[in-house]
C-alpha cells in the first residue's frame, strides 16, 4: 500500500467547565491530571495538528463554550466549524446539578443539527464528563438518568451517535472513551485486529495489545479467550503515568515484564507504538515466549507498516 497522510477533523465542544481541554490536555499534551487545574479557559477555538499513528493526523478543535461564543458557531461560524467534520466529541459536565441544565441541551440539539447539515455521516461520541465527582455507589445510575434525559431531548436519524461514556480524567475512564475515538478514525481497522490475531497464534500467546506510542490509547487488540485477565484502559492509565515520571528523570521505556499468575511483556514496538503481550501458562519460561515474539515479530511490523 502506498503512504498516504489522512487528516482527520475532530470537534471537541460543550458548554464552558465541562472539562474539555483538561482531557485532550491528559490524552496528548502528556499533562498529570494534577496539573490541569492551572490550565486557563479556553478563549475561542483552539486547534491542534496532532501526528497519530505515523500517517494518521488528527486536526482536533477545542471550541470554548461561553455562550456567546456558543451562538456565533451556530450561526456567523457554522460553515466553517461544522464543515468536514470526521468526529464530534460532545462533552457533559454530570457532576455538579441533579439534571442537565436546558440551556446546556439546547447547545447540543443545535450542535448535531448543524453537524447533520454540513457533515453527514460524521461520527458522535457524547461523554458524560466528571463522574469522579458523583459517588461512586450512585455513578451508574446517574449516569443512566442523564444519558436518558440527553436521548429524551433530541433524536435525529441523521446523527450517528458512536455512544455515551462516562468519563474522568483521573481514571482509566477517560482511556477508554479516547480509545475507541482513535480506533473510529484508524484505517483498516480490521486488517489490523486480524494481524493481531495471526501474531498471537504464531508466538502462541493469549493476548496482544497495540498502544499508540505518545498518548498509549489502545489501538487494536485480540484476545485468544472471551474473557480477558486484563482491563487494557486501566493498563494505558498506569503505563502512561509510569512512563511521565521515567520522562522527568530522563529514563526511556524500553520494555517491561510482569510475572504473577501470567506472564505480561510490555515494550516499544516500532517508531510509533508500544505492543502488550500476555501469556497465562506461569509454567513457561519467558525466554521461551520471547524467542516465540522475536520469531513473529517481523510479520506483524510488515502487517502494520503496510497500513500505516
Amino acid at each position: 500500500m502506498d503512504n498516504f497522510q489522512k487528516v482527520e477533523k475532530l470537534l471537541l465542544m460543550g458548554r464552558q467547565n465541562a472539562g474539555k481541554t483538561s482531557m485532550h490536555s491528559v490524552i496528548f499534551a502528556n499533562y498529570p491530571a494534577r496539573e490541569t487545574m492551572g490550565i486557563g479557559y479556553t478563549l475561542g477555538i483552539d486547534k491542534q495538528v496532532i501526528r497519530f499513528m505515523g500517517n494518521l493526523t488528527l486536526n482536533l478543535w477545542d471550541c470554548a463554550g461561553q455562550g456567546k461564543l456558543m451562538k456565533s458557531y451556530f450561526n456567523k461560524q457554522k460553515d466553517v466549524i461544522f464543515k468536514d467534520v470526521q468526529v464530534l466529541i460532545y462533552v457533559f459536565d454530570i457532576g455538579t446539578q441533579n439534571n442537565i441544565p436546558e440551556e446546556d441541551l439546547n447547545d447540543y440539539k443545535l450542535c448535531l443539527e448543524k453537524l447533520a447539515e454540513l457533515s453527514q455521516g460524521a461520527k458522535v461520541f457524547i461523554l458524560l464528563h466528571k463522574i469522579d465527582l458523583i459517588n461512586p455507589i450512585n455513578q451508574l445510575e446517574v449516569f443512566e438518568k442523564k444519558k436518558k434525559q440527553i436521548q429524551n431531548y433530541f433524536i435525529d436519524n441523521r446523527v450517528n451517535i458512536q455512544g455515551f461514556f462516562a468519563s474522568s480524567i483521573w481514571d482509566e475512564t477517560l482511556y477508554k472513551a479516547w480509545s475507541l475515538i482513535v480506533q473510529s478514525l484508524v484505517p483498516n481497522q480490521k486488517q489490523i485486529n486480524n494481524s493481531l490475531k495471526q501474531f498471537c497464534h504464531f508466538s502462541e500467546i493469549d493476548e496482544i495489545v497495540l498502544f499508540e506510542k505518545s498518548t498509549f490509547l489502545v489501538i487494536a487488540f485480540y484476545n485468544k479467550n472471551e474473557e480477558s485477565v486484563i482491563k487494557y484502559e486501566r493498563i494505558s492509565n498506569i503505563i502512561k503515568k509510569f512512563k511521565l515520571s521515567c520522562n522527568s528523570t530522563g529514563v526511556k521505556i524500553q520494555k517491561m515484564l510482569l510475572s504473577s499468575t501470567f506472564s505480561c511483556s510490555i515494550y516499544e514496538f516500532n517508531e510509533n507504538s508500544y505492543i502488550m503481550t500476555v501469556y497465562r501458562d506461569s509454567q513457561v519460561s519467558q525466554a521461551i515466549l520471547d524467542f516465540n515474539i522475536k520469531q513473529s515479530r517481523n510479520f506483524l511490523l510488515q502487517s502494520i507498516k503496510s497500513i500505516f
